[in-house]
């Protein structure tokens, strides 16, 4: 793809057919998304058709990409919608696109160790070891004191791990299986409800699933239904109401959104074969040259498996 760089892996590579989301942007001034969209098409449809099934998938994860980036970065009065999706047809295949804020997801590198400590804990673990699991996650993130041994690394070497903590931030939600300790099917099940991405350390209430609003601290099981059963009836222009429906002020709670977005898409083609790619994009303020940046990308996750990319999957 020419005039625009990218960061990160997968599908975004050097496609001349395809018009980058850069132009898309430009064109805004010009035209709907409606009529945008339709250009982009056009210019697309003819030059995938002629192409081989890799390429394609390629292609049609890149355009879903591209598209979900310009609906999240066009011009608009209202603020921009922290979820959201469509559907496109390109050259007979179906594209189904969702996108959704970051700030929907725990910050592994931003959380206080009390979310952390909840959320093992609302995924099953006991009091006790969700307790120890969070201490670990925190030493994993953070720096040794200065002239001091570091006794996490030693812990690390006496249980002959195959890698030692970071001692910094997490690079990826990824290194979550490389935390001392931490089982593998807890992992498992939080994969889905953290990130690296969303730049706050709250979470988005409006948006984020029951798992991850229970590992607000001080949350109990009545006050998650009770707020559940009216969340979306709730006004999303009035922070200060959605706040007060958990009860008043609540440490982590926010309606902020972020300007990462996790954009998962699921690809078939016209002879039914079906890929599910995801990427996390970061949305790129006034006056910067590129639209977005791709911070991470997975060819096919596997939702039954918590997000965590499926065996085949090239990383």
């Amino acid at each position: 793809m020419s005039g625009a760089t990218w960061t990160g892996k997968g599908a975004f590579g050097s496609h001349d057919g395809f018009i980058v989301v850069v132009v898309l942007w430009m064109l805004a001034a010009l035209a709907g998304l409606a009529t945008v969209a339709s250009l982009y098409m056009a210019q697309s449809a003819a030059t995938l058709s002629s192409l081989d099934a890799a390429t394609q998938w390629e292609m049609l994860s890149s355009a879903g990409v591209e598209l979900a980036a310009y609906e999240l970065s066009a011009p608009v009065t209202a603020r921009r919608p922290t979820h959201g999706g469509f559907s496109f047809r390109l050259a007979n295949s179906l594209v189904r696109v969702e996108y959704m804020s970051e700030a929907a997801r725990i910050n592994l590198n931003m959380a206080p160790r009390a979310m952390i400590v909840s959320l093992f804990a609302s995924l099953g673990a006991p009091t006790e070891a969700a307790d120890q699991y969070a201490d670990r996650v925190i030493a994993w993130r953070s720096a040794p004191r200065s002239g001091a041994q570091d006794d996490e690394q030693e812990l690390y070497r006496v249980a002959e791990s195959n890698t030692l903590p970071r001692r910094g931030a997490f690079n990826s939600a990824d290194e979550l299986w490389l935390v001392l300790g931490l089982p593998v099917a807890l992992v498992e099940r939080a994969m889905p409800f953290v990130t690296v991405y969303s730049g706050i350390a709250e979470v988005n209430v409006l948006d984020a699933p029951p798992e991850v609003i229970a590992a607000l601290p001080g949350m109990t099981q009545a006050k998650l239904d009770a707020f559940l059963g009216q969340r979306d009836d709730l006004p999303r222009d009035d922070p200060a109401f959605v706040i007060g429906a958990l009860g008043g002020k609540q440490p982590g709670a926010t309606t902020a959104g972020s300007e990462a977005y996790r954009v998962r898409m699921r690809i078939a083609l016209p002879d039914g074969r079906q890929r599910t790619p995801e990427a996390v994009i970061l949305i790129s303020g006034p006056g910067e040259t590129e639209a977005f940046r791709v911070l991470a990308w997975q060819d096919e996750i596997d939702p039954y498996r918590g997000g965590r990319p499926a065996p085949s999957a090239s990383r």
